[in-house]
């Protein structure tokens, strides 16, 4: 008896969890997965004249969607602010947020959400207009610097002036072209410098009329480690999300080009690939998916190096090094866990 009634405490335990609704099971009743991404954050996420929507954090989502649905334009893409965000994931407007968001110990403990892993090391930075004479951070004493709302970015900066016995004003704004413009602006509303990510600074001073007339100076404030999010209580969605990513990291480290992976699935004899693509073990039934779920990843977006290349990379109007997104047999720290 005391065994039967140890056994019906621990089932009444698992209740919430078993009532709660299974993103796989929406995700593919609907038919489409819904990704919050930036409203338009050049190389990260941003809608072209075609209606299409293209970025880094885009191609994450259809990696997504061609792991789950087995069609990487099965994505409904949801423009979500810095304000608005995470209600619109807590509330099920979006299955996951790709949006150039940082993972913090507070956003996991005070919002109800789990960052799946890191898409791109980051660091905060500043950009400022050649104008001003400055060239370095610690010369922005009494400066006027801008920020998005929302954001953790003014907190670094007042964290560092304060160290360093500076002052600054801040000057918030809910949107980055409202930022941009008053950036540029002469009139009442001034901008010394504008405080962002580094990957932002770059994205934004291509929005600027005279880019060329900007600089992003050489100070990184903060670490900024940048990555996906879905709701904590899916501990499937959460993993198949996660693995997703490890798969295109993985895949880049392996060799699997979205080109290749059909016949390196057929002829390459290495066990750690044979797994991930399928050939080999019972992964993706494991997570509630078929055995192909990072065959049709690979194959919709390619590994992490073409997607980083294609978006943000040397030959993109950005020009962004690889640097510690390189794969740390590269000289960088990207590095995933193996599928075994």
């Amino acid at each position: 008896m005391k065994r039967f009634f140890s056994l019906l405490v621990f089932m009444l335990g698992l209740l919430p969890a078993l009532a709660m609704a299974s993103t796989l099971a929406d995700v593919k009743a609907r038919g489409t997965l819904k990704c919050g991404v930036n409203p338009g954050l050049a190389g990260f996420a941003l809608k072209g004249t075609d209606g299409q929507w293209q970025g880094f954090d885009v191609d994450y989502c259809r990696a997504v969607a061609a792991a789950v649905l087995g069609d990487a334009s099965k994505v409904e893409f949801v423009a979500s602010s810095t304000t608005d965000r995470f209600d619109k994931l807590a509330k099920g407007e979006v299955d996951i947020l790709a949006r150039n968001t940082t993972w913090t110990m507070e956003r996991e403990t005070k919002t109800p959400l789990r960052f799946v892993g890191i898409s791109y090391h980051d660091g905060q930075g500043f950009l400022v207009p050649k104008s001003i004479g400055v060239t370095s951070a610690y010369q922005l004493n009494q400066a006027a610097v801008c920020f998005l709302s929302g954001t953790t970015t003014q907190a670094n900066v007042e964290d560092l002036f304060k160290l360093k016995n500076m002052t600054f004003t801040p000057v918030t704004f809910g949107t980055i072209d409202e930022l941009v413009a008053a950036f540029q602006a002469k009139g009442e509303t001034k901008c010394d410098a504008y405080s962002a990510d580094q990957s932002q600074l770059y994205a934004v001073r291509l929005k600027l009329a005279k880019p060329d007339q900007y600089v992003i100076l050489p100070e990184v404030i903060s670490k900024e480690p940048l990555g996906p999010a879905v709701r904590q209580g899916d501990e499937q969605w959460f993993t198949i999300t996660r693995w997703v990513l490890f798969a295109l990291i993985n895949g880049e480290e392996l060799g699997v080009k979205a080109k290749t992976a059909d016949d390196m699935k057929a002829n390459d004899p290495r066990p750690e690939l044979r797994r991930l693509l399928g050939a080999e073990g019972t992964f993706g039934v494991d997570m509630g998916l078929d055995n192909d779920w990072a065959l049709r990843a690979l194959k919709a977006v390619g590994n992490y190096g073409e997607v980083f290349e294609r978006n943000l990379g040397k030959a993109t109007p950005l020009g962004i090094a690889r640097g510690l997104n390189a794969a740390w047999n590269d000289g960088g720290i990207l590095y995933a866990p193996p599928v075994r």
